[in-house]
């Protein structure tokens, strides 16, 4: 069959014909890649081949060497640098020579060029291809289509490439042909789009331009101008390439920012064009995040008694005066139809707004609040709506008490525009009043209007799906305020009663009937009015534990009842709906659950516990997320029960099995080991029947390459749950124990990895709380025999805490940590370890524990030096 035909029916509307053409391309691509690539690369060269064919060739290639999973994506290029030298020069002499002589854009054989680039170039393979880029557009013989698409595959080049540091070495070539396709002169605009599309790519890895002025100049000379275009996605695209060098290279940018950088964005902010007024807005946004660094960088240096690293030149407060009045006209532009999840300037103008407020603090007041006080009773519901977003977008960043007197004054206001005739505003002022409960409490639960502001949120609830949503936002904020207001009876337990009291029965009844409303799946309110549910139940009072009881019956009725519907779910979006509810209903019944007694938790657990096995046996757990809900429940009903969870243990354990081998879904898996942790502490030595079992189901687990290393840190952790749970009965689990917390605590990654570095600390923290659990639990109450067995392998914790000592990347945790295996080491061992422990590392590590900010690794510090000075004492 001839390769050009099939690669022409890719295309077809033909169901039988596509399917036949992707099999038979398959099947070439199993039975010789090397061969199948050459002919597509001779398909995509051939300037007679039909447009379509030649697109296909190229589309093809690509994805035999990218592809958005980086894992595959790996794959494919080792793939591609085992081709013999041959065939891959064949290639790539067939793609770079189609550059510029295909009639379509974009360009198939640009991405050819830039997915084998990315493959060979960190290997120093193709070492001339920059320059035959660079030639392709600065040659004056050089087409339009030449360029365009050479400029296209170092667009996606740059965009692409993994390793920055081999681009950087090529930056002045790179940025001589960018800036050839971008200059003024430059007639075509697909050429100057292409040319800007590639600089915003490549902006990342040409920092030593940028430290050079001369070079810097003329970059930022280009681009303003490009900005200047009539084009508007040329115009657009040198506008996002300032939004990222403003926030790349803000140190640089005072020479241009008077002269240029202000007026521009200004003008963008005014367009008619959308996507023009987005990037202006984008760009004061992005100004205000490294201003607000910027402070936080300055507060931290002060603290420490050294002049910051950078310093902010207050751009944003310096333009408050003129930006303020562009965004109150951008908040006016909003439409009644506009779509929630669209973006839009109005949406943009609001979080740049916030933005300004979290930057300038006090000083964006007085730009804002004559807009307010002039539009909030404006006939027309755009301008009344952007009153109501502008005040309630400046209520973070300013303090909070110069603006209380003001937000009291205007909660009258607020509270009247709840019955609003134009259901955005009543959105937004739902919003507002969320916004005031959480910013500034005082105002929200202030006894004058505290009646009248719940009356109109309950009948918000009715209201149309996008209020009602906000409406139990600001009921999840406000009840926060009011249990965090409240007297307590005494430290840590919970207060009797509060200023929602009176009203809470009736607050928690209008919320069920919110989760049941038909719209429920619209404006994410089934979610938002659960959530509401949870706030209330979790900041109630004393007075109200009636009403958390019959809650917590209601909820535990409905999860039954939607047990019962399983078998009516035909649709998948019915599945994902029903899974959804499911997993809402769980995480209701936790939180109603750590409000139940000791006394009466006994009399409900029956019958949850039968749900939730019930919930566990369906068809519905096959589902990551609700069985994670479902281990979470557990986990809290575990919490409230103690040890009088184990007469579930024997009915559980499948579940438990299989959450555990859910490898997977490491949440899942996470969740599930996690809750043996729970389960050991609760009921203690009475888990020994099921220890065995447990064990090898976390060592299988350890000792399995397919697991996500998330998971192995919480199993050595539940190590030492188990290890205090049972005491001397872990005897016989502790040489595998030790040996593989030997194995984790010897552990090296890579530095340059941030995650890396965090899941590195997490590795240390469980084998330190292994250790910890194992020596505590062998030691028991007095100072049993048994603990001496660990005695051979003290030598090996304390060399571990020492490696921790000397890497400057050990977390506080790690700190704490060390600090009270050190002590319990002290306590067990006495001065023979002394000699082991008096190093100068370790003296050091717990110097810094000591001047922590954190209490428990101060307080664990401080009792760790103590148990050696004993030792010290002792000995001398």
């Amino acid at each position: 069959m001839n390769l050009i035909a099939i690669l022409e029916k890719t295309v077809t509307s033909d169901k039988n014909e596509l399917a036949a053409a992707e099999t038979y391309l398959e099947q070439a691509a199993l039975s010789n890649l090397p061969e199948f690539l050459k002919k597509l690369s001779d398909v995509l060269q051939h300037g007679g081949n039909t447009p379509v064919a030649r697109m296909a060739a190229g589309l093809q290639l690509k994805n035999t060497l990218t592809s958005k999973d980086p894992n595959v994506r790996s794959q494919y290029q080792e793939r591609w640098l085992s081709f013999s030298p041959d065939v891959r020069n064949y290639i790539k002499n067939n793609v770079l020579s189609s550059l510029g002589t295909e009639n379509h854009r974009p360009s198939s054989a640009a991405q050819c060029v830039a997915y084998i680039a990315c493959a060979e170039l960190p290997h120093n393979e193709w070492p001339q291809l920059i320059g035959i880029l660079t030639q392709n557009i600065t040659s004056p013989l050089s087409t339009e289509m030449m360029k365009e698409a050479t400029l296209e595959a170092i667009g996606y080049l740059c965009q692409d490439i993994q390793d920055f540091d081999v681009l950087s070495a090529h930056s002045n070539d790179i940025l001589t042909a960018i800036v050839h396709g971008m200059k003024k002169d430059e007639s075509s605009n697909h050429v100057k789009l292409a040319a800007t599309n590639a600089l915003l790519n490549s902006l990342e890895f040409t920092k030593a331009n940028f430290e050079k002025e001369s070079e810097r100049h003329f970059i930022m000379q280009v681009v303003c101008e490009a900005t200047q275009s009539a084009e508007t996605q040329v115009k657009v695209a040198a506008l996002q390439c300032l939004v990222r060098i403003m926030s790349l290279y803000y140190q640089y940018m005072e020479h241009y920012m008077g002269p240029a950088l202000f007026a521009i964005t200004m003008e963008a902010m005014k367009s008619d064009c959308e996507e023009v007024t987005l990037q202006g807005i984008e760009f004061w946004s992005n100004v205000c995040e490294e201003e607000v660094d910027l402070a936080i960088e300055a507060s931290e240096a002060a603290e420490l008694g050294r002049p910051p690293e950078h310093t902010s030149r207050f751009y944003a407060k310096g333009a408050l005066q003129y930006l303020v009045p562009i965004i109150m006209q951008i908040l006016t532009k909003q439409d009644e139809g506009d779509d929630e999840d669209d973006w839009n300037p109005c949406k943009a103008a609001g979080v740049c707004l916030m933005l300004m407020a979290s930057c300038c603090e006090d000083s964006i007041v007085p730009h804002v609040l004559p807009f307010v006080e002039e539009n909030i009773k404006n006939p027309d519901w755009k301008f009344r709506d952007a009153a109501v977003m502008a005040f309630g977008s400046i209520l973070e960043g300013p303090d909070p008490n110069n603006l209380k007197p003001l937000v009291e004054q205007s909660m009258p206001m607020l509270i009247a525009l709840m019955r609003d005739q134009s259901v955005v505003v009543k959105d937004t002022a739902a919003w507002t009043i969320g916004r005031v409960a959480e910013l500034i409490p005082e105002a929200a639960i202030n006894e004058v209007y505290l009646k009248p502001l719940l009356e109109v949120l309950v009948d918000g609830l009715a209201a149309e799906p996008r209020v009602s949503s906000n409406v139990c936002w600001a009921f999840t904020s406000l009840v926060e305020a009011a249990y965090e207001n409240a007297e307590p009876s005494d430290e840590q337990a919970e207060p009797d009663t509060y200023c929602l009291s009176s009203y809470f029965e009736p607050i928690i009844q209008k919320l069920l009937e919110t989760t049941d409303r038909i719209d429920g799946n619209q404006a994410n309110l089934r979610s938002a009015a659960y959530e509401a549910l949870m706030e209330m139940v979790k900041n109630s009072p004393k007075d109200c534990y009636l009403t958390v009881q019959k809650t917590t019956m209601v909820i535990l009725e409905r999860l039954q009842h939607v047990l019962q519907m399983e078998t009516h779910i035909q649709t998948s979006s019915d599945r994902a709906q029903y899974n959804d509810l499911q997993s809402l209903l769980c995480a209701t019944l936790q939180s109603v659950l750590r409000k139940v007694t000791p006394e009466d938790a006994p009399q409900i657990s029956d019958a949850i516990m039968t749900a939730l096995l019930q919930m566990f046996n369906s068809s519905s757990c096959k589902s990551g997320g609700v069985q994670e809900d479902a281990l979470m429940a557990v986990a809290t009903l575990v919490e409230v029960l103690g040890d009088k969870f184990l007469k579930y243990m024997d009915a559980f354990k499948p579940f438990l099995a299989l959450g555990v081998k859910n490898h997977a879904e490491h949440q899942v898996c996470v969740a599930a080991v996690g809750l043996i942790g729970d389960i050991c502490r609760s009921v203690g030595s009475n888990i020994i029947p099921y220890c065995d079992e447990l064990m090898t189901m976390l060592l299988d687990v350890l000792g399995n390459g397919n697991v996500q290393q998330q998971v192995k840190p919480q199993i050595l952790s539940v190590f030492g749950d188990m290890a205090l749970a049972i005491g001397p009965e872990f005897k016989k689990y502790l040489e595998v124990v030790l040996q593989t917390l030997l194995q984790a605590s010897q552990a090296q990654v890579d530095k340059n990895d941030y995650d890396m570095i965090d899941y590195m600390n997490e590795l240390r923290e469980g084998c330190l709380e292994a250790y910890t659990g194992i020596l505590q639990g062998l030691k028991g109450d007095g100072m049993a025999l048994d603990v001496q067995l660990v005695q051979p392998h003290v030598p090996i914790m304390i060399q571990f805490i020492t490696r921790i000592a000397v890497d400057p990347d050990h977390s506080d945790s790690n700190i704490a940590s060390c600090a009270g295996l050190l002590g319990d080491l002290c306590t067990v061992f006495g001065s023979s370890i002394l000699q082991l422990i008096d190093q100068e590392p370790i003296n050091e590590l717990l110097t810094q524990g000591r001047h922590s900010k954190t209490t428990k690794t101060k307080t664990l510090a401080t009792w760790a030096s103590k148990e050696i000075r004993k030792m010290k004492s002792a000995s001398s």
